[in-house]
């Protein structure tokens, strides 16, 4: 299917590059890098996120150009949608008039587009854009080197995540070959942590629930406002649930103004967390999910409970 993919790249002249909203590191590693590949081609092509880069990706290069609306982006023979399972995911609108390239590694991934590149083998989607490079032979400079690096760095959970393998760290160190540079990286991504993370951080743990080998914690909308919070803030706080020692399954609760719940969703490898997203519409990998459940909250607790039973976790949640 990759040689698919370059075919119909080859065919076109013009691209637009998305992700799904609310980018994690994937999203916009591979975005960004994607759209230089193509550049290196003879391409022309821009990136397109509704919700813009994240504060903490926003040292990456390339990172300035990156787009929030379509009538912000010149127009395009083809879209290339990464790390997504769907065009309603990206909150764009007017993709579905474009020839769609889906492009996606996830376990949950569907195929929507008009060619679909699904590999659940690879460790990020960004493995996949490196193949694509490689088979395009385009060089892996240092600028496109450091977005592949920080997207498989957060994607494989800093290398924690099942799936990663020899062939993960062989990747990681082809891109520091190439020229990424590891610990500014590191330093960005885990270093740079905004104060009002850390009292949002504060206020979580201090409501953290434990069952069995269960956790779960949740900020509502007030909280957000008292710790001057915003939803960037949230990412990555259900994995100090999944820290504590015999804990195998940590769920992250966030209201939303709409009432609903946000819900992020962590594993240790035990519990496939994406199969029990996927239920509420949503996906992600085995040990990194999320999805959206109604309130109010007891009863968005007790669905996840619920449906976690029914995916065989019966031995763990009473």
């Amino acid at each position: 299917m990759l040689h698919e993919v370059l075919n119909q790249i080859g065919r076109r002249q013009t691209f637009i590059l998305t992700s799904h909203a609310r980018p994690d590191g994937d999203a916009v590693g591979s975005t960004l890098a994607c759209c230089q590949i193509l550049r290196s081609m003879g391409k022309q092509a821009s990136v397109v996120l509704s919700d813009g880069v994240p504060l903490v990706y926003s040292p990456l290069p390339f990172a300035d150009s990156v787009l929030r609306d379509m009538g912000q982006a010149p127009e395009a023979e083809a879209v290339i949608i990464l790390e997504c399972d769907s065009v309603q995911r990206t909150r764009l609108t007017g993709l579905d008039r474009h020839f769609l390239i889906n492009i996606d590694h996830h376990a949950t991934a569907r195929p929507f587009a008009d060619v679909n590149w699904i590999d659940s083998a690879a460790c990020a989607t960004a493995e996949m854009i490196f193949r694509l490079a490689r088979e395009a032979g385009v060089k892996i400079s240092p600028e496109i080197a450091t977005c592949l690096y920080t997207a498989v760095l957060t994607d494989t959970g800093s290398f924690c995540f099942s799936g990663t393998s020899e062939r993960t760290f062989a990747l990681a160190q082809e891109l520091v070959r190439c020229g990424a540079d590891p610990v500014s990286i590191a330093r960005n991504v885990y270093f740079s942590t905004e104060l009002s993370k850390m009292h949002l951080l504060g206020a979580a743990l201090s409501g953290l629930h434990r069952e069995g080998s269960l956790a779960w914690m949740h900020v509502d909308r007030d909280t957000m406002e008292r710790c001057e919070a915003s939803d960037e803030d949230c990412e990555g706080l259900a994995n100090y649930a999944l820290a504590i020692k015999g804990i195998e399954v940590a769920l992250f609760f966030r209201e939303q103004p709409d009432g609903c719940f946000r819900v992020s969703l962590r594993s240790k490898g035990a519990v496939n967390v994406a199969a029990v997203a996927a239920a509420f519409g949503g996906g992600g990998h085995q040990c990194a999910s999320g999805c959206a459940v109604e309130g109010p909250l007891p009863v968005a607790i007790e669905r996840l409970l619920a449906q976690l039973r029914t995916s065989g976790y019966r031995a763990h949640v009473q």
